[in-house]
């Protein structure tokens, strides 16, 4: 059986949003492409037609990709989410015990994560160790760089 992706409503949206823009525009913009590098005649030496056909294929494995992701996706109802323990769905103040230095973090299903926005994944190693924590709790985390050791400060709803 295939696993469960876990998706925040606002990331539902997003892969929605863009497989509907890769269906509609980006699969006619391409298969346009396509027809005006094969009316340039010989398609043996022609790079804009290979570039068309290279970039059709990266959409539809997109395509396919997301088709994938939706068809397993739960979401997460982030009104719902127990504020009691972190969980999926909610955001997290911790405070790093080496660096002595808060972070904010937002704990997504893996298809959303992004280190860059502040989304960590569920099941990243830290994401993990965060799962079920409360307020109060110092979770310890092994990592290649050795022992991360984080004090959860706050659990709340995402904005």
């Amino acid at each position: 059986m295939e696993k469960k992706n876990l998706l925040t409503y606002e990331g539902l949206q997003k892969l929605e949003t863009e497989l509907q823009e890769l269906k509609v525009v980006k699969r006619k913009e391409v298969a346009q492409k396509i027809k005006e590098a094969r009316e340039q005649g010989d398609l043996s030496e022609n790079a804009e037609y290979d570039a068309a056909k290279d970039e059709q294929r990266d959409i539809e494995a997109r395509i396919e990709e997301i088709e994938k992701i939706l068809k397993n996706a739960e979401v997460v109802v982030e009104d719902e989410v127990d504020l009691d323990k972190i969980n999926v769905g909610c955001c997290v103040k911790i405070f790093d015990c080496e660096f002595e230095e808060e972070l904010e973090y937002k704990i997504v299903g893996s298809t959303e994560a992004n280190s860059l926005q502040g989304k960590i994944s569920n099941e990243s190693p830290v994401g993990k160790a965060l799962i079920g924590a409360k307020v109060g709790d110092t979770v310890s985390i092994e990592t290649q760089a050795g022992v991360l050791e984080y004090k959860v400060l706050e659990i709340q709803r995402s904005n």
